[in-house]
């Protein structure tokens, strides 16, 4: 098993000029990339978490125009921050976003903190985003250690450490932390990301020939780079079944809320019931619920994957008569503008039609 010390001290001090000039010449152009405002940088940064690049783009300017600093972010209602968040998932970010920003508020007279301990300790913010942060913005010798920083340093040294593990990242954080001292900080963090993103990527084989470090790369030499990073066993998702009911009377639609704690917390849903019913039972339910169904329209099955469980729905669209007050009934044009539902629940209103 190959381990990191300090025999690999000068592998990684004799990356930095290349993998420099590369990042210098062939980066993508993203709209986070040419400032060092801490605030846009940390929205970037929790945007960016489980998130594509492409799919943040148009939400980072969005929110951006409507919450351009601490104080309004600080501010906002929780309803109107979730409906700007919706489709990107995740939604306690969002949450936790908020918190933060009323600490910053509290302790800090609304500027955000510089120091890598003061920033670590917000509401939301881990090791890897306090790490961007602090290198990116004030240029400190905080390394950023992701999925994607960990794939290009178990290829280069062969290293078969279990990336899912903390003191791997760990290990990583105190190897770069050398690169690091060698300056160059803000640079080094987004050239190590651009290219474990754009070059040395998680899906598929590597673009080793556009790889500024495919000259010191273990794994490029022995031309085994697909069995790096080593990862630890995926666990199963839990599935359920879920029967979802569109219920509408003439262009109303019956949504409720969600609990304030537990998945998708706080967010708006469609009424549903766990377990599968066929479109009889479905209707039978909703007869005996008392909104006096009157035609079962449409049936869509549809899985929705979180991270640790599987939601298979069925969702049947149902005309109903009457509009119980068990549910809050708005319209489509209200749904799209005020309400912020999930994805989970939100793709049956996109199929209404």
């Amino acid at each position: 098993m190959h381990e990191l010390g300090d025999l690999m001290l000068m592998d990684w001090i004799i990356i930095k000029e290349p993998l420099l000039n590369w990042y210098r010449d062939n980066h993508r152009e993203l709209p986070w990339r040419n400032t060092d405002n801490p605030y846009h940088i940390w929205i970037s940064e929790i945007m960016l978490q489980q998130t594509r690049v492409e799919a943040v783009k148009g939400y980072y300017q969005r929110f951006l125009d409507r919450l351009p600093d601490i104080q309004s972010l600080c501010l906002i209602s929780e309803d109107e921050l979730l409906k700007l968040w919706e489709g990107l998932g995740y939604y306690n970010r969002a949450r936790n976003l908020q918190k933060a920003a009323k600490v910053i508020m509290e302790q800090y007279h609304g500027e955000f903190p510089k120091e890598y301990e003061e920033v670590v300790s917000l509401p939301g913010i881990g090791e890897y985003t306090a790490g961007a942060i602090c290198s990116i913005c004030f240029n400190q010798s905080t390394p950023a250690v992701d999925g994607n920083v960990l794939r290009v340093m178990t290829r280069i040294a062969k290293w078969d450490a279990i990336i899912d593990l903390a003191k791997t990242k760990t290990q990583a954080k105190d190897e770069l932390m050398k690169l690091y001292a060698q300056g160059n900080c803000n640079e080094l963090t987004q050239a190590l990301m651009e290219l474990g993103a754009t070059v040395c990527v998680p899906n598929g084989v590597p673009n080793c020939e556009a790889c500024p470090l495919r000259g010191v790369c273990q794994a490029y030499t022995e031309q085994d780079y697909l069995s790096y990073p080593k990862r630890a066993p995926k666990r199963k998702r839990k599935i359920y079944e879920k029967t979802v009911f569109v219920l509408h009377n003439e262009d109303c639609f019956g949504i409720r809320q969600r609990p304030d704690s537990g998945v998708l917390a706080n967010m708006w849903e469609f009424y549903h019931t766990d377990g599968y019913m066929d479109k009889q039972e479905a209707l039978d339910f909703i007869s005996e619920k008392g909104f006096g169904p009157i035609l079962l329209e449409k049936e869509i099955p549809y899985t929705h994957i979180f991270t640790h469980m599987e939601w298979k729905m069925t969702a049947y669209f149902i005309a109903c008569t009457k509009m119980l007050s068990d549910l809050t009934w708005v319209t489509k044009e209200e749904l799209e503008s005020k309400y912020a539902l999930p994805t989970a629940f939100k793709m049956f209103l996109d199929k209404e039609h």
